[in-house]
Formats: C-alpha cells, structure tokens, sequence
C-alpha cells in the first residue's frame, strides 16, 4: 500500500520502530517538511523507545529537511535518496551516520 500522507507515514514509524536496531541510540531525529498537510515533527529514539511529537526540538541529532512530495517517495521507493540529496530535494543537516541508519529503526 502506497503512503499518501504525512500521517500516515508518522503512523507506520510509530508502528514499525524495531527497538533492538536502535538499542543504544540516544538521538532527536527532526523533520521539517513543506507542503499541504505538513510541518514539523520530532523522533527521539532512547532506551530502545521512541516517541513522536510535533514541533522543533532546540538540539536534534540530525535534521532533515524536503518537500512532501519527495518525503513520500522516498517511503514509497519512488525517489532514489543518494539522488534527491545530491540534487538538493533533501538537505540533512548533523549527524550523517544516524541519517543513514534510519531505515534500520524503522521497517517502512
């Protein structure tokens, strides 16, 4: 099934978090998404927890940055990462070794 909303996606994170891939991990993952129905959310991953919340967390880990569009490609396999970072639809800002360990903690 296709991802076509934002909340679905927040969704599907919180449902498929796999807490032995991010033992040990203590980070804030923030996003900042643009588009219709979108904004800004906050992952923190900690004792093999996470919690999701709206808003901007003053000191993330690592933070992402797209438009809708590009967001759901990339959960829907549709949008090749390496090509939309190298061509400026995502911009990542901190921690680039937790950004690329992200699909790990979540199964999307």
């Amino acid at each position: 099934m296709a991802l076509t909303e934002v909340s679905q996606i927040l969704e599907k994170f919180e449902r498929d978090f796999d807490p032995q891939a991010a033992e040990g991990v203590d980070a804030v993952i923030q996003y900042h998404i643009s588009g219709d129905g979108c904004g800004e959310w906050q992952i923190a991953i900690k004792d093999g927890a996470c919690k999701i919340e709206t808003g901007v967390h003053e000191a993330p880990t690592v933070t992402f940055r797209m438009g809708a569009k590009t967001w759901l490609g990339l959960l829907n396999k549709t949008v090749n990462p390496t090509v939309a970072f190298t061509t400026g639809r995502i911009r990542i800002k901190g921690d680039m070794g937790l950004a690329q360990s992200i699909p790990k903690f979540f199964q999307v």
